[in-house]
Protein backbone atom coordinates (compact mmCIF):
# COMPACT_ATOMS: atom_id res chain seq x y z
CA UNK A 1 0.00 0.00 0.00
CA UNK A 2 1.46 3.48 -1.07
CA UNK A 3 1.54 5.68 2.30
CA UNK A 4 -1.03 8.96 1.32
CA UNK A 5 0.58 12.33 1.00
CA UNK A 6 -2.62 14.28 1.90
CA UNK A 7 -3.50 17.56 -1.03
CA UNK A 8 -6.75 18.24 -0.14
CA UNK A 9 -9.18 20.59 -1.86
CA UNK A 10 -11.30 21.87 1.11
CA UNK A 11 -14.54 23.52 0.01
CA UNK A 12 -16.64 26.19 2.24
CA UNK A 13 -13.71 27.16 3.51
CA UNK A 14 -14.26 31.03 4.68
CA UNK A 15 -15.79 30.29 7.74
CA UNK A 16 -17.18 27.46 10.20
CA UNK A 17 -16.06 23.72 9.69
CA UNK A 18 -14.58 24.81 6.53
CA UNK A 19 -12.13 27.07 7.80
CA UNK A 20 -11.29 24.95 10.98
CA UNK A 21 -10.99 21.88 8.85
CA UNK A 22 -8.02 23.91 6.89
CA UNK A 23 -6.57 24.89 9.78
CA UNK A 24 -5.98 21.53 11.21
CA UNK A 25 -4.99 19.85 7.97
CA UNK A 26 -2.19 22.45 7.68
CA UNK A 27 -1.34 22.18 11.03
CA UNK A 28 -0.47 18.54 10.09
CA UNK A 29 2.01 19.56 7.15
CA UNK A 30 -1.25 18.40 4.45
CA UNK A 31 -1.14 20.78 1.06
CA UNK A 32 -4.78 22.46 1.11
CA UNK A 33 -6.61 23.96 -1.51
CA UNK A 34 -9.19 26.04 -0.07
CA UNK A 35 -12.09 27.05 -1.82
CA UNK A 36 -15.00 29.55 -0.77
CA UNK A 37 -16.75 32.71 -2.15
CA UNK A 38 -15.24 35.51 0.15
CA UNK A 39 -11.51 36.34 -1.34
CA UNK A 40 -10.79 38.59 1.81
CA UNK A 41 -11.96 35.54 4.26
CA UNK A 42 -9.56 33.21 1.93
CA UNK A 43 -6.36 35.36 2.20
CA UNK A 44 -6.13 35.98 5.81
CA UNK A 45 -7.15 32.12 5.74
CA UNK A 46 -3.49 31.89 3.49
CA UNK A 47 -1.54 34.03 5.01
CA UNK A 48 -2.26 32.40 8.74
CA UNK A 49 -1.80 28.71 7.42
CA UNK A 50 0.02 28.64 3.93
CA UNK A 51 -2.79 26.96 1.97
CA UNK A 52 -3.45 27.56 -1.41
CA UNK A 53 -6.77 29.50 -2.45
CA UNK A 54 -9.27 29.92 -5.02
CA UNK A 55 -12.27 32.19 -5.05
CA UNK A 56 -15.26 30.32 -6.49
CA UNK A 57 -18.82 30.38 -6.19
CA UNK A 58 -20.04 26.43 -6.29
CA UNK A 59 -23.38 26.86 -7.41
CA UNK A 60 -21.72 28.23 -11.03
CA UNK A 61 -20.84 26.10 -13.06
CA UNK A 62 -17.88 28.19 -14.76
CA UNK A 63 -16.48 28.13 -10.94
CA UNK A 64 -16.88 24.57 -11.00
CA UNK A 65 -14.96 24.44 -13.83
CA UNK A 66 -12.36 26.41 -12.38
CA UNK A 67 -12.19 24.79 -9.31
CA UNK A 68 -11.76 21.33 -11.29
CA UNK A 69 -8.46 22.80 -13.28
CA UNK A 70 -7.25 24.26 -10.14
CA UNK A 71 -7.29 20.88 -8.32
CA UNK A 72 -5.43 19.20 -11.54
CA UNK A 73 -3.04 21.37 -11.50
CA UNK A 74 -2.69 21.19 -7.57
CA UNK A 75 -3.00 17.26 -8.26
CA UNK A 76 -5.32 16.93 -5.68
CA UNK A 77 -6.12 13.46 -4.13
CA UNK A 78 -8.94 14.22 -1.35
CA UNK A 79 -11.72 16.02 -1.74
CA UNK A 80 -13.65 17.60 1.57
CA UNK A 81 -16.65 19.10 0.84
CA UNK A 82 -18.09 21.28 3.38
CA UNK A 83 -20.19 24.08 1.11
CA UNK A 84 -23.86 24.01 2.16
CA UNK A 85 -25.90 25.69 4.70
CA UNK A 86 -29.69 26.35 5.53
CA UNK A 87 -32.45 28.78 4.72
CA UNK A 88 -34.86 29.76 6.98
CA UNK A 89 -37.18 27.21 9.08
CA UNK A 90 -40.98 26.24 9.04
CA UNK A 91 -43.42 23.89 7.76
CA UNK A 92 -43.64 22.23 4.67
CA UNK A 93 -46.58 24.81 3.48
CA UNK A 94 -44.88 27.47 5.44
CA UNK A 95 -41.35 27.75 4.17
CA UNK A 96 -40.65 29.58 0.63
CA UNK A 97 -39.46 27.57 -2.82
CA UNK A 98 -37.19 30.21 -2.74
CA UNK A 99 -35.20 29.08 0.43
CA UNK A 100 -36.15 25.38 -1.15
CA UNK A 101 -34.35 26.28 -4.15
CA UNK A 102 -31.46 27.85 -2.62
CA UNK A 103 -31.10 25.21 -0.30
CA UNK A 104 -31.02 22.15 -2.73
CA UNK A 105 -28.49 24.40 -5.03
CA UNK A 106 -26.31 24.21 -2.29
CA UNK A 107 -26.21 21.14 -0.60
CA UNK A 108 -27.40 18.98 -3.09
CA UNK A 109 -26.19 20.27 -7.17
CA UNK A 110 -23.60 22.30 -6.25
CA UNK A 111 -22.24 18.94 -4.21
CA UNK A 112 -23.02 16.92 -7.75
CA UNK A 113 -21.09 19.31 -9.53
CA UNK A 114 -18.40 19.07 -7.78
CA UNK A 115 -17.95 15.26 -7.09
CA UNK A 116 -18.34 15.36 -11.24
CA UNK A 117 -15.60 17.76 -11.60
CA UNK A 118 -12.93 16.18 -9.49
CA UNK A 119 -13.63 12.58 -9.54
CA UNK A 120 -11.04 12.04 -12.66
CA UNK A 121 -8.55 13.99 -10.98
CA UNK A 122 -9.15 11.42 -7.78
CA UNK A 123 -9.25 8.86 -10.30
CA UNK A 124 -5.60 9.95 -11.32
CA UNK A 125 -4.31 10.16 -8.03
CA UNK A 126 -4.90 6.38 -7.30
CA UNK A 127 -2.15 5.40 -10.21
CA UNK A 128 0.50 3.25 -8.41
CA UNK A 129 -1.46 1.89 -5.54
CA UNK A 130 -2.29 4.90 -3.99
CA UNK A 131 -5.96 5.57 -2.15
CA UNK A 132 -8.17 8.99 -2.78
CA UNK A 133 -10.43 10.18 -0.25
CA UNK A 134 -13.90 11.78 -0.35
CA UNK A 135 -15.36 13.42 2.63
CA UNK A 136 -18.75 15.15 2.24
CA UNK A 137 -20.29 17.07 5.42
CA UNK A 138 -24.13 16.32 5.46
CA UNK A 139 -25.88 17.19 8.92
CA UNK A 140 -27.71 14.81 11.60
CA UNK A 141 -30.59 16.13 9.90
CA UNK A 142 -30.14 13.77 6.58
CA UNK A 143 -31.14 10.76 8.69
CA UNK A 144 -33.51 12.31 10.78
CA UNK A 145 -35.85 14.68 10.25
CA UNK A 146 -36.95 17.54 12.95
CA UNK A 147 -40.13 19.45 13.10
CA UNK A 148 -39.04 23.21 11.36
CA UNK A 149 -36.51 22.03 9.54
CA UNK A 150 -38.48 20.38 6.39
CA UNK A 151 -36.41 21.99 3.65
CA UNK A 152 -32.98 21.63 5.26
CA UNK A 153 -34.21 18.24 5.90
CA UNK A 154 -34.98 17.31 2.50
CA UNK A 155 -32.01 18.94 0.86
CA UNK A 156 -30.00 17.01 3.13
CA UNK A 157 -31.27 13.56 3.03
CA UNK A 158 -30.71 13.96 -0.73
CA UNK A 159 -27.21 14.96 0.05
CA UNK A 160 -26.42 12.03 1.97
CA UNK A 161 -28.64 9.66 -0.88
CA UNK A 162 -26.28 11.15 -3.16
CA UNK A 163 -22.99 9.95 -1.58
CA UNK A 164 -24.50 6.51 -0.28
CA UNK A 165 -25.01 6.10 -3.86
CA UNK A 166 -21.59 7.38 -5.02
CA UNK A 167 -19.95 5.06 -2.91
CA UNK A 168 -22.19 2.07 -4.80
CA UNK A 169 -20.84 3.20 -7.82
CA UNK A 170 -16.99 3.45 -7.03
CA UNK A 171 -16.94 -0.22 -5.71
CA UNK A 172 -13.94 -1.72 -6.50
CA UNK A 173 -12.08 1.27 -6.85
CA UNK A 174 -9.41 2.57 -4.70
CA UNK A 175 -11.45 5.50 -3.23
CA UNK A 176 -12.85 5.85 -0.01
CA UNK A 177 -16.18 7.79 0.10
CA UNK A 178 -17.15 9.19 3.76
CA UNK A 179 -20.05 11.04 5.28
CA UNK A 180 -19.54 13.25 8.43
CA UNK A 181 -23.07 14.36 9.80
CA UNK A 182 -22.94 17.01 12.61
CA UNK A 183 -25.48 18.05 14.93
CA UNK A 184 -25.24 20.93 16.81
CA UNK A 185 -22.02 23.09 15.90
CA UNK A 186 -22.10 26.67 17.35
CA UNK A 187 -20.46 28.37 14.67
CA UNK A 188 -20.62 32.47 13.65
CA UNK A 189 -22.79 32.58 10.86
CA UNK A 190 -24.65 28.83 10.29
CA UNK A 191 -27.97 29.69 12.11
CA UNK A 192 -27.19 33.76 11.69
CA UNK A 193 -27.53 32.99 7.85
CA UNK A 194 -30.39 30.63 8.17
CA UNK A 195 -32.41 33.39 10.45
CA UNK A 196 -31.57 36.06 7.60
CA UNK A 197 -29.68 37.84 9.71
CA UNK A 198 -31.92 37.79 13.45
CA UNK A 199 -28.58 37.58 16.09
CA UNK A 200 -31.21 36.97 19.04
CA UNK A 201 -33.03 33.98 16.90
CA UNK A 202 -29.45 32.66 15.89
CA UNK A 203 -27.96 32.91 19.20
CA UNK A 204 -31.78 31.72 20.96
CA UNK A 205 -30.46 28.07 19.48
CA UNK A 206 -27.33 27.58 21.65
CA UNK A 207 -29.49 29.36 25.16
CA UNK A 208 -28.68 27.07 27.55
CA UNK A 209 -26.85 24.14 25.80
CA UNK A 210 -23.64 23.38 28.01
CA UNK A 211 -21.14 23.09 25.56
CA UNK A 212 -22.54 23.07 21.88
CA UNK A 213 -19.80 21.52 19.33
CA UNK A 214 -17.25 23.95 17.71
CA UNK A 215 -16.26 23.92 14.02
CA UNK A 216 -12.44 23.14 15.97
CA UNK A 217 -14.26 19.66 17.37
CA UNK A 218 -16.00 18.60 14.07
CA UNK A 219 -12.88 19.65 12.31
CA UNK A 220 -10.58 17.66 14.41
CA UNK A 221 -12.65 14.68 13.69
CA UNK A 222 -13.16 14.89 9.99
CA UNK A 223 -9.08 14.97 10.06
CA UNK A 224 -8.51 12.41 12.25
CA UNK A 225 -10.57 10.42 10.08
CA UNK A 226 -8.37 11.94 6.91
CA UNK A 227 -5.13 10.77 8.58
CA UNK A 228 -6.53 7.04 9.02
CA UNK A 229 -4.45 4.50 6.30
CA UNK A 230 -6.13 5.25 2.69
CA UNK A 231 -7.61 1.69 2.68
CA UNK A 232 -10.04 2.02 6.27
CA UNK A 233 -12.80 3.96 5.10
CA UNK A 234 -15.21 5.02 7.79
CA UNK A 235 -18.17 5.76 6.08
CA UNK A 236 -20.35 7.81 8.20
CA UNK A 237 -19.48 9.90 11.60
CA UNK A 238 -21.96 11.11 13.75
CA UNK A 239 -20.94 13.86 16.06
CA UNK A 240 -23.16 15.19 18.86
CA UNK A 241 -22.79 17.14 21.81
CA UNK A 242 -23.50 15.08 24.97
CA UNK A 243 -26.08 17.50 25.60
CA UNK A 244 -27.67 16.93 22.33
CA UNK A 245 -29.01 12.95 22.96
CA UNK A 246 -31.13 13.40 19.83
CA UNK A 247 -31.33 15.60 17.06
CA UNK A 248 -34.76 17.09 18.39
CA UNK A 249 -34.06 16.10 22.12
CA UNK A 250 -31.49 18.95 23.53
CA UNK A 251 -30.83 19.28 27.30
CA UNK A 252 -30.76 23.10 28.15
CA UNK A 253 -29.19 24.14 31.82
CA UNK A 254 -26.29 22.30 33.25
CA UNK A 255 -25.46 18.54 32.87
CA UNK A 256 -26.07 17.23 35.74
CA UNK A 257 -23.36 14.04 37.66
CA UNK A 258 -25.74 11.50 38.72
CA UNK A 259 -24.30 8.32 41.23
Amino acid sequence: MVPMEQRIVVTGASSGIGRAVVRHATRRGWRVLAVARREERLASLAQETGCDVLVADLTDADAVARLVAAAEAFDANALVHVAGGALGIGTVPETTLEDWQGMFDANVVSTKRVLTGLLPQLRRSTAGGAYASIQVVTSIAASVPYAGGSGYNAAKAAEKALVDVLRLELHGEPIRVMEVQPGMVRTEEFSLVRFGGDQARADAVYEGVQDPLSADDVAQVMTDVLALPGHVSIDQVVIKPVAQTHPWMVHRGPLQAKG
